[in-house]
């Protein structure tokens, strides 16, 4: 479905989103056969719900600002982020579903420093929500143990790096909170949600000696991802209770409704809604819209109280 976005103030138009699209060679159907996402391709592997990076930005689809992007709209509504956005030189988050029919590289990202330094972009924590997950579903997280940087390397080359990751059975509600440094990889039957910084810099390790669609091996990144990698087993900050994740980069809420709950959105931060099951809606004291399984809502900075009413599942994200 679309993204929705929640106006205040300056207009109160509500606009929808079309979110943008990713076809790599490891993606599935599962988005556009069961969270509606109009895409008419064979192979649609991410959705960026929620995105104002240049690799794949979010456009308005409707009302009367239709056919910008949610970056150009945004530099017009300053206020719409939020103060606690004021800290980033940019967009700070990059929201999508992810659906893995096989296995994605073995990967790393850089944090924010390296990447600064070299990639002209940001460094990329993220959390990973299992929104479903096939029987036996699996992620890698970390290592199984401590290596030195001459052990990670020779199991690099020698194609032995499997061995020594840390291979996590996966269930539908499990959440990983995947720190910048933590080599890592979705395997093939998971459906994820998304939160991350805003980047697209992703160092691969390791692909299966899988060909791109030009025939080629697809490239590694195998200099920089050991330079980057940490090389200790990783530990999962990600918590068990409502508040999922709680970091400099973002906070995200996981919000089961069977009637109705009431938020805020102060002048702190944005909020954005992503549904994962069920339908409803949300009203606040100009607007109402409806919302199902895949949309995502993105409501402005000084909306203030807004209800969220109906039967559903989704994750709430903001900055802390």
């Amino acid at each position: 479905m679309s993204v929705i976005i929640l106006y205040y103030k300056e207009t109160t138009m509500i606009a929808k989103l079309t979110p943008a699209f990713k076809d790599y060679l490891w993606g599935g159907k599962k988005l556009s056969e069961t969270y509606g996402k109009a895409f008419d391709g064979d192979i649609l592997a991410e959705s960026w719900e929620l995105s104002c990076h240049p690799d794949g930005e979010s456009v308005l689809a409707t009302g009367q600002d239709a056919g910008q992007t949610l970056q150009t709209w945004l530099s017009n509504h300053p206020a719409a982020l939020g103060t606690n956005c004021a800290r980033y030189a940019s967009f700070p988050i990059l929201i999508k579903f992810i659906d893995a029919k096989q296995n994605l590289s073995i990967q790393v990202h850089p944090d924010d420093d390296y990447a600064i330094a070299y990639e002209n972009d940001n460094g990329k924590n993220e959390m990973w929500y299992i929104a479903e997950a096939e029987p036996d579903a699996f992620i890698y997280y970390g290592f199984n143990q401590t290596l030195s940087k001459a052990e990670y390397e020779q199991h690099i080359a020698n194609d032995t790096i499997l061995d020594v990751l840390n291979k996590v059975n996966v269930t539908a509600g499990d959440c990983f909170f995947i720190e910048a440094g933590t080599v890592h990889a979705i395997g093939a039957g998971c459906l994820i949600a998304e939160v991350q910084q805003s980047s697209n810099v992703t160092y691969r390790v390791y692909d299966f000696a899988r060909r791109g669609a030009d025939g080629k091996l697809r490239e590694l990144h195998v200099a920089k991802a050991v330079e980057v990698s940490t090389l200790a087993p990783a530990v999962n900050v990600a918590k068990n209770s409502d508040l999922l994740v709680d970091c400099q980069y973002f906070a995200v809420r996981d919000i089961k409704c069977t009637d109705l709950a009431t938020f805020t959105a102060n002048e702190t931060s944005f909020h954005s809604l992503l549904v994962l099951e069920g339908s409803g809606s949300i009203d606040s004291t100009t607007e109402t819209l409806n919302f199902t399984k895949g949309d995502s809502i993105f409501v402005a900075a000084g909306t203030g109280k807004y209800n969220l009413q109906g039967d559903f599942h989704a994750l709430l994200t903001y900055i802390s």
